[in-house]
């Protein structure tokens, strides 16, 4: 069985049947949908050839991938699909909107959090807390405000989200009963040590000691992290025999997951030769155990590509 547990749709010029077509391309069982709402001044016009065109809004900017997108494709493909729902927090009532999401069209996941404030904003807590209430996993975007420039000094990123790693760990630490899953480049920078002073959205070179992720996974039982997009990929392909050890330590934090389409994941995974209990956790059991759903039987099948 395979699990995607970060996936949109109605983006990256497919529909709801399109991106079907893709997980059975793939042999993907299931997906987890999840929403990005764009708050009013946080509009990235680089998305938007990639959005659905339906949503954009009069003054130009574009209002995200929104629930009813979601609820579409779910109520189309009712046994591909988990849908995951994360309201703006700064609207103060975000809590209160989650709830009602989860008690009206069966929401299973907060999620993408991605917005343009810290993680440990009071108003965030509040979600947070909520969502571990109902015992619904939070994927969190984190994407640093800062990194080096080409002349070596600090450089404010404008399309930031969450903070750091700091803000990350108070949030983790006030809500010890909601379980977080860390996404984006922001975090899985930190899987080297050094991390501040690297240059780039991707880090590039061996894994270096001191990274901050392990310190944080080693305190926090709520932390787990998907492996999805081009950052998880990248921090893995970095040091082969590091991503072989971390993967096999950490097999129980660990969600296989794309933020897009094709196979290139699944292959690298594939070419690492785990052992097949981590594969199973990392594929599937892991995604399944947050959800609360029975461990399935079948064994971890080849995927012919």
């Amino acid at each position: 069985m395979l699990i995607d547990t970060h996936q949109h749709v109605f983006w990256w010029g497919r529909d709801d049947a399109g991106l079907v077509a893709d997980l059975d391309t793939h042999g993907i069982d299931l997906a987890w949908l999840l929403t990005w709402e764009i708050p009013p001044g946080q509009d990235n016009p680089a998305y938007h050839p990639l959005l659905n065109p339906t949503h954009f809004k009069p003054d130009g900017s574009h209002a995200g991938i929104l629930l009813e997108d979601l609820l579409r494709a779910r109520d189309r493909y009712p046994s591909r699909f988990v849908v995951g729902y994360c309201p703006d927090p700064l609207t103060g009532s975000a809590a209160k909107l989650f709830e009602a999401a989860y008690q009206m069209h069966g929401v299973r996941v907060c999620g993408e959090w991605k917005f343009r404030t810290c993680f440990d904003d009071p108003r965030c807590i509040e979600l947070f807390r909520t969502a571990g209430e109902l015992k619904c996993p939070v994927v969190l975007h984190l994407d640093v405000p800062y990194l080096v420039g080409k002349n070596g000094k600090l450089e404010y990123q404008p399309f930031w989200y969450g903070g750091t790693v700091a803000n990350l760990e108070r949030a983790l630490a006030a809500c010890p009963d909601t379980v977080f899953i860390g996404h984006a480049p922001g975090f899985w920078r930190e899987i080297s040590g050094g991390a501040d002073k690297e240059a780039g959205v991707y880090p590039t070179g061996p894994i270096k000691p001191g990274g901050k992720l392990q310190p944080l996974f080693k305190r926090y039982p709520n932390l787990c992290a998907d492996l999805s997009a081009g950052s998880a990929l990248n921090a893995l392909r970095r040091d082969r025999e590091h991503a072989r050890r971390f993967l096999t330590r950490d097999a129980d934090r660990l969600l296989f997951a794309r933020d897009y389409y094709g196979k290139e994941l699944y292959e690298f995974l594939q070419s690492l030769k785990l052992k097949k209990d981590v594969m199973g956790k990392i594929y599937y059991q892991n995604a399944q155990r947050l959800l609360n759903e029975k461990p399935a039987a079948p064994p971890i099948k080849e995927i012919k590509l």
